[in-house]
């Protein structure tokens, strides 16, 4: 597979968006690898699910499975998020997205996983790796581009789960951040920034638990013309924010030093821009083929109040099957 380099994908994107052609298009976290393709080009092993637009048929799983993990170490995970603290204490980062590579293994093939998971973004390439991801990065509707950010998850079957996610004071912080990161990079791109919606619950499925997790709802107003350089837009606000964190450029030089794996494509992003619209989604909850072996790639956002235990469950939590 012969991947675009990033201004050779950025410019790729802005020439299909130009020229309005349907296309795919998936980014590396630090884009360094790009994806892009007219949807009548595609090929037959890619998938893809953004919300109603599919290119799939949707079966039931027929069959029992079985899936374990053995993510690191606890200290191991401590000693990684002290290094985000010391970095958080010198002033250099207030929030970092902090993730692991877990070894996981499963009596189900990618391709089955992909196509049993629920998930309202889901993406399988050509069994290297599948993500089944509950978060949005950018739609755009006419003139308007829309984000929502995810940040703050609490175990829903925990006794008044919703009021205390809601009244969490780290993740309150945490939230407000990236709600101002996006609001920040939508005025980079456009105009008459808004929060529509601030601090909403959603509900997903995360394998044998359910999960509350906390979205804002960002809006900006695009020039008229966006339909002609969408690359160029893409490339002014990735990474997403979510999976990164605050400073972005200081925050992503930490992640490089501290974080002891590639990420690749997770965290990157995937969408679908139809000629008139855009959808996309951030590449989370997301498993890559390797020698034969899956890794289970999740984390979760550190800030200076941050709980060394509770953040290594988090990280444990996220590593599942949406599978019904």
């Amino acid at each position: 597979m012969s991947w675009l380099s990033k201004e050779e994908g950025f410019s790729h994107i802005d020439k299909l968006s130009h020229e309005r052609t349907p296309f795919l298009f998936i980014t590396s976290f630090e884009q360094d690898k790009i994806f892009a393709k007219p949807l009548d080009k595609l090929d037959d092993d890619i998938f893809y699910k953004l919300e109603d637009w599919r290119n799939y048929p949707v079966k039931k799983r027929t069959k029992d499975f079985t899936f374990s993990k053995f993510p690191v170490d606890f200290n191991t995970y401590k000693q990684a998020l002290n290094e985000v603290l010391e970095e958080i204490r010198s002033g250099n980062t207030y929030l970092l997205n902090l993730t692991f590579r877990t070894p996981v293994e499963s009596s189900l093939t990618l391709k089955e996983i992909f196509t049993y998971a629920r998930a309202k973004f889901k993406l399988y390439f050509k069994d290297e790796f599948i993500c089944f991801s509950p978060e949005r990065f950018v739609e755009i509707e006419e003139n308007t581009i829309a984000t929502y950010p995810m940040k703050g998850t609490i175990d829903a079957h925990l006794p008044h789960a919703k009021e205390s996610i809601l009244a969490d004071e780290k993740e309150m912080a945490e939230h407000i951040m990236i709600v101002d990161l996006m609001r920040n990079d939508l005025g980079i791109i456009g105009s008459d920034v808004k929060v529509e919606k601030f601090r909403y619950i959603e509900k997903i499925k995360a394998g044998e638990k359910e999960l509350l997790q906390v979205s804002s709802k960002i809006t900006a107003t695009l020039p008229v013309d966006w339909r002609d350089n969408v690359g160029t837009l893409l490339s002014q606000i990735l990474p997403a924010g979510s999976i990164s964190g605050t400073p972005k450029k200081s925050t992503l030089n930490i992640i490089n030093h501290v974080e002891d794996f590639e990420r690749g494509f997770y965290t990157g992003v995937f969408g679908i821009f139809d000629g008139e619209s855009l959808r996309s989604g951030v590449m989370i909850r997301f498993i890559e083929k390797e020698n034969d072996k899956f890794f289970y790639k999740s984390g979760g956002g550190i800030t200076i109040d941050s709980d060394a235990r509770s953040e290594y469950e988090e990280l444990i939590d996220k590593i599942y099957l949406p599978l019904s």
